[in-house]
């Protein structure tokens, strides 16, 4: 199976650290099926996405099974994140994709204890890269509780630029957050 890998590229936010590591984006296959039962039950991801309700297993083996594969079908896709031992570190998204106004959303979560060591960065390159040069998309925008500061970094790393703040978009259950959409244009 193909996969998308990412270029060593030199990080300009770390100076202890001159290149990120090595990921490749690859499509979710059965034996992933654990890992997206962590993820979509993860009740601390939830305020970062549109989904506030738990999956059940069986619920996602059917999501693994009957997905198209077809972004153009699906308006979607889900991809695997690894790093270069084959390691699952986290997972991409491009959703509601917009073919004729060559334009997506993107997600990413990285697992907790891969963050902070450039897969976020290096996933989303790759990432990038697959929209630009396969997709052949205009634009990527992706929607950030205002809060989370990692985030909005690493996407103004990659050269998003804020292009709106949606005024308390989001809900934890307690409080409402503010949300920033990022957008870059290729």
């Amino acid at each position: 199976m193909n996969s998308l890998t990412s270029h060593l590229i030199p990080k300009q936010s770390s100076p202890t650290r001159s290149l990120s590591p090595l990921t490749s984006l690859r499509a979710i296959e059965p034996e992933d099926l654990d890992f997206l039962y962590r993820i979509e039950n993860d009740v601390k991801l939830w305020n970062v996405g549109i989904t506030n309700v738990p999956y059940s297993r069986y619920a996602l083996h059917d999501y693994v099974a009957n997905a198209s594969g077809d972004i153009y079908t699906d308006r979607q896709v889900r991809l695997i994140v690894e790093n270069a031992d084959h390691q699952v570190v986290g997972i991409a998204d491009i959703v509601n994709f917009d073919p004729g106004n060559r334009r997506a959303e993107i997600g990413l979560v990285i697992e907790q204890p891969f963050r902070g060591q450039g897969y976020g960065l290096s996933a989303m390159q790759a990432l990038q890269k697959y929209a630009l040069e396969v997709l052949h998309l205009h634009q990527l925008y992706a929607v950030i509780d205002a809060t989370n500061e990692t985030c909005l970094q690493l996407f103004r790393q990659l050269g998003y630029q804020e292009s709106a703040r949606l005024k308390e978009w989001l809900f934890d259950g307690r409080e409402y957050r503010d949300a920033i959409v990022m957008q870059v244009v290729f």
